[in-house]
C-alpha cells in the first residue's frame, strides 16, 4: 500500500488516509473519494489531501477480513458482513466455543497488518453472542498473507462451538439424620436454573443415607434410567478419594478418574465414569447460583466434550474466581452489548398508492416475479430478523405475492394518510428485543442481501454508528438502518416526509454504508423508470 499527497482532482478513486472537513459534510478516513467528493474537497478550499493506494497483490481491508473469517470459521459458527476492516464471527447456537489457541497463534504472526481476537477457549456463548473479531490494521492486507491464512484453515478451523445437548440427568443427595429436606429442596432448585438454563433437565433424584453402599445402589438405579451424567451432592464435603462418594462410585463398579481442581470455588470436585455415563462429585459451591468449577466441568459435558484429568488441571488459569464480580456494571452495559451480534429487523414500506405508475407497482412484472417479492426477498435473505412487511393497496394481492417467504405482514388502514402511518405500522410490530432496524422501500429492486448486511455490521451505537445509511458515490439513499432510541421518534413522523430530518438532526450518529451499485438511490415511480431498470439489469 502507498500513502501520497496529491491534489484533490488526482485523488479520485483512491482512499483517504485522515478524516477531512470538506464544506458542511466529514469525509471519514478509508472513504474512497467519489467524483462529489473531489469536488466538496476543492469548494473546500483543500489544495492537497493525503490518500492511499493499494499495490498490485493487495486485498482491500473488508474483502481480507471477511476472506479470513471464513476461513477461521467451523462448526455453529457464522461470520457477519465486514465494515471498516473488521468481521466478527458469531455463535449460531448456545454452547461451548472451541479456540485453537495455537492456532490463533500462528495466524496472528503470520502478518502484523492481520488480528484476529477471539474468547478464551471453553468459554461458554449464547446464540448470536460474538466468539471471535479479524481486524485489518490498514486499508489492504497482502493477498499472499491472505491466502496462507486460508490454506493453514482450510482443514481445521480455528473457531468452532460444541452446541449443548438436552440431556436427562440424575441428582443423588446423600444425607445425615439431621439433614433437613429444606436445605435438600434448595440445592435441587438451583441445580434446576442452572441446567434448565443449558437446555437440559433432572430426569431422577434420589435421596439416600450417607454411606458408600446406597450411593452405589442409587448410581445403579439412575444407569437404569437412562441417566447421563449422574450427580452426587454429599451430605459431607469430598476431601478424598477413599471418602463416601467416590467409595460409592468404586462399589458400583465405576471409575474416579480425577479428584480435586485448581478452580476456586470448586476445589473438592470430584470426576468418574459408571458404565459410559459421566458421574460428578458436586463441591458445596455448586449448592450457589455464583459461576464456580462445576459449571466449568458441567458445560464441558454437556456439550458433548470429552474432559480428563489434564483437561481439569489446565483450568488453573482463570480459574481464581472468588474475587471476580459475575455480572457487568451499569456503566459496562454498552460494552457487554456489544459482544453479541444486533439484533436488527427490517420493514419493507409496501402500502403506497403508486399514482405516478397508473397501477400498483410493486405487483408489476420483474423478471418473472413481482417486484415487492424481489426486495421482500432480499431482506429475507439477509441477516434481518423478523421481515415486517407493511401493506395497504392491494393487500390481499402483495400477501398472496409473499405467502411462502418466512416474513411477518401487518396492514395500515390509514396508508391513504402518507408513508409515516406505514412507519408507524411497522415500527409499532417490532418485537422489544429488536436493537434496531432496517427501514426499506418496496420499490427498490437493486437492494441486496449483502448491502443490508453491511449495514448491520457497520452498526454500533458505541461506537456513534446508530444511524446507518446506504450510499453509492457518495450520494446518500435508502434504506436506512435505526437504533432502537430512534423508534419514539419514528412513531412520532408525520405525512410523507418520513424521518430524513433525524439524519440532519443527529449528523454525529450517522454512518455510512457504501453500495456495490447505485441501488440506495434507485426507486421505480413510473413505466418508464420500470422499462429503463429492467432493460439494464438483464
Amino acid at each position: 500500500m502507498q500513502f501520497t499527497e496529491l491534489v484533490p482532482l488526482e485523488a479520485l478513486g483512491a482512499l483517504l488516509a485522515h478524516a477531512v472537513r470538506a464544506g458542511k459534510h466529514v469525509l471519514k478516513k478509508g472513504r474512497r473519494l467519489s467524483a462529489s467528493d473531489v469536488e466538496a474537497l476543492v469548494k473546500g478550499g483543500h489544495h492537497t489531501v493525503t490518500v492511499a493506494r493499494l499495490e498490485e497483490g493487495d486485498i482491500a481491508e473488508n474483502a481480507a477480513a471477511r476472506r479470513i473469517a471464513v476461513a477461521c470459521a467451523g462448526n455453529h459458527v457464522r461470520v457477519g458482513a465486514a465494515f471498516t476492516g473488521r468481521a466478527n464471527l458469531y455463535a449460531t447456537e448456545p454452547g461451548v466455543a472451541l479456540i485453537d489457541v495455537r492456532g490463533i497463534a500462528t495466524l496472528n504472526g503470520i502478518d502484523e497488518s492481520i488480528t484476529v481476537a477471539t474468547l478464551p477457549t471453553h468459554a461458554k456463548v449464547a446464540r448470536r453472542q460474538m466468539l471471535a473479531t479479524v481486524k485489518i490494521i490498514p486499508f489492504a492486507a497482502p493477498g499472499a498473507a491472505v491466502e496462507a491464512i486460508e490454506r493453514l484453515a482450510r482443514h481445521d478451523p480455528a473457531i468452532r462451538v460444541a452446541p449443548f445437548a438436552a440431556k436427562s440427568l440424575a441428582l443423588i443427595s446423600t444425607r445425615f439424620r439431621d439433614t433437613k429436606d429444606v436445605l435438600l429442596d434448595k440445592s435441587r432448585t438451583v441445580l434446576d436454573a442452572r441446567l434448565g438454563a443449558l437446555g437440559s433437565r433432572i430426569l431422577l433424584e434420589t435421596r439416600v443415607v450417607h454411606r458408600s453402599e446406597a450411593v452405589a445402589k442409587a448410581l445403579q438405579d439412575a444407569l437404569t434410567a437412562g441417566a447421563d451424567p449422574i450427580l452426587i451432592f454429599g451430605a459431607s464435603a469430598i476431601t478424598d478419594r477413599r471418602d463416601v462418594v467416590p467409595a460409592g462410585i468404586l462399589q458400583a463398579g465405576g471409575t474416579v478418574t480425577h479428584f480435586g481442581m485448581p478452580v476456586d470455588p470448586g476445589n473438592l470436585l470430584l470426576l468418574g465414569r459408571l458404565n459410559g455415563a459421566v458421574v460428578i462429585g458436586l463441591p458445596g459451591c455448586a449448592r450457589s447460583p455464583k459461576r464456580n468449577g462445576f459449571d466449568f466441568v458441567l458445560e464441558r459435558v454437556l456439550a458433548d466434550i470429552p474432559i480428563t484429568g489434564s483437561d481439569i488441571a489446565a483450568m488453573g488459569v482463570g480459574g481464581l474466581l472468588t474475587e471476580i464480580a459475575s455480572r457487568p456494571q451499569p456503566r459496562d452495559v454498552r460494552a457487554a452489548s456489544a459482544l453479541h451480534a444486533p439484533a436488527i429487523a427490517a420493514i419493507v414500506l409496501a402500502a403506497g398508492m403508486s399514482s405516478r405508475m397508473g397501477k400498483n407497482k410493486l405487483l408489476a412484472d420483474v423478471h418473472g416475479e413481482p417486484l415487492v417479492r424481489r426486495v421482500v426477498a432480499a431482506a429475507a435473505s439477509s441477516h434481518a430478523d423478523p421481515v415486517v412487511v407493511v401493506t395497504g393497496k392491494d393487500s390481499d394481492k402483495i400477501g398472496a405475492a409473499l405467502s411462502d417467504l418466512p416474513v411477518l405482514i401487518t396492514n395500515n388502514a390509514d396508508f391513504r394518510s402518507g408513508l409515516s402511518t406505514s412507519l408507524r405500522t411497522g415500527v409499532t410490530a417490532l418485537p422489544q428485543s429488536c436493537d434496531g432496524a432496517v427501514i426499506m422501500l418496496g420499490d427498490m429492486p437493486a437492494i441486496s442481501p449483502l448491502l443490508i448486511d453491511r449495514m448491520i455490521a457497520a452498526f454500533d451505537p458505541g461506537e456513534d454508528r446508530a444511524i446507518c445509511v446506504a450510499t453509492h458515490d457518495g450520494k446518500r439513499g435508502n434504506p436506512v438502518l435505526w437504533s432502537r432510541r430512534f423508534f419514539p421518534d419514528l412513531l412520532n413522523a408525520k405525512g410523507d416526509a418520513g424521518a430524513k430530518h433525524l439524519i440532519e438532526e443527529n449528523k454525529e450518529l450517522v454512518c455510512e454504508v457504501e453500495a456495490d451499485n447505485d441501488g440506495p438511490l434507485m426507486d421505480i415511480d413510473t413505466p418508464e423508470e420500470l422499462a429503463a431498470w429492467l432493460a439494464r439489469s438483464k
